[in-house]
């Protein structure tokens, strides 16, 4: 008997967290691929930080964000599951609905993956949601000047040059070291494409990478590994890096080059968004140092990938998906 075979979509999975992930995913899942993004769950700070701090839950805010991003919900529900109460209001001051709701259907479920996963039926969610761990867990920083701070929100108000980050599980875990869900690695595994970021080097991408079978499954992955590099510099975290310095910190933090390729902009930004009065995190445009990844074998993709919009200097969704999809059509998927 004659068997017709078809070719399965592409696999990408996407690991990251903050405000860079949703940018790129909610232009990826409107392709023809299947999408995992794999989130960190190692804020501490805003609405996520008082949530997780009050009833012991995933921060939900970065998952909240990806969700929304893959989702198929009309705009209103999407309006809704993403309303912030204002300031004014005491009792619900500056939390969002959706973060409610996460934290809600964890107690629900005994678990943030469990929620996650019935909370992206209930919203039509494109592809899979996966928290790189199903509890809290809390990121570590040693700085260039010795000293070393706990929490995603206390590391990055220092404003320090890190030297290298870790995570750990809450004190009172049952856990030793923390570990990634089977689905997460798996995932990895299984993918054709990983994409890494856009998002805070520190604090973003890294404390995903540093749960200890996610650095393995990604060191073992036959996938390409790409790294769409910042376009903007941290404050203190990332001051005068360039996008090689970029790639240096996460091959030096897993012990091996394992990145394949860099995703680099190219488009000038303008001196007004560099101003340190006005911006509180970023400082100034990454630069490019095209024979310092050479020499580690990373090609480089340049390309125009910025959007300016009032908030700052931003990655353009669209344009970096393109790009993507690029490297995605020279793969031959079996």
């Amino acid at each position: 008997m004659k068997e017709i075979m078809e070719k399965r979509r592409p696999r990408v999975v996407v690991i990251g967290g903050g405000t860079g992930l949703p940018v790129v995913l909610n232009s990826l899942h409107k392709q023809d691929v299947d999408v995992t993004a794999v989130v960190t769950v190692a804020d501490d700070g805003g609405s996520s930080g008082i949530i997780r701090n009050y009833i012991n839950v995933v921060p939900p805010g970065d998952i909240r964000n990806v969700m929304a991003a893959l989702s198929r919900l009309s705009p209103l529900e999407l309006k809704v599951f993403q309303y912030r109460f204002e300031a004014n209001d005491n009792f619900f001051s500056g939390h969002a609905i959706g973060n409610l709701i996460i934290a809600a259907l964890t107690e629900m479920e005994h678990g943030v993956f469990g929620a996650v996963q019935e909370l992206s039926e209930m919203m039509h969610v494109d592809g899979h949601v996966y928290p790189v761990a199903n509890e809290p867990l809390v990121l570590h920083a040693e700085f260039t000047d010795g000293t070393q701070l706990a929490g995603e929100a206390e590391i990055t108000a220092a404003h320090k040059q890190i030297k290298r980050v870790w995570v750990t599980p809450q004190p009172d875990s049952d856990d030793e070291i923390a570990k990634a869900m089977p689905a997460v690695t798996d995932a990895i595994l299984g993918a054709d494409l990983i994409v890494l970021g856009p998002g805070s080097l520190f604090t973003s991408i890294l404390p995903n990478l540093m749960v200890s079978n996610v650095g393995e499954a990604i060191m073992h992955t036959p996938a390409e590994v790409v790294y769409i590099c910042n376009i903007m510099t941290q404050k203190g975290e990332t001051d005068h890096f360039t996008d090689a310095d970029h790639v240096q910190v996460l091959n030096k933090h897993l012990g091996a080059n394992f990145v394949d390729t860099v995703l680099v902009n190219t488009e000038r930004v303008p001196e007004d968004y560099m101003d340190w009065k006005r911006w509180n995190e970023v400082s100034t445009k990454v630069t490019s140092d095209t024979d310092a990844l050479t020499r580690m074998g990373v090609r480089s993709i340049r390309a125009n990938l910025l959007q300016l919009r009032d908030a700052g200097a931003f990655h353009d969704g669209t344009k970096v998906v393109a790009e993507l999809m690029k490297l995605l059509a020279h793969k031959h998927i079996q």
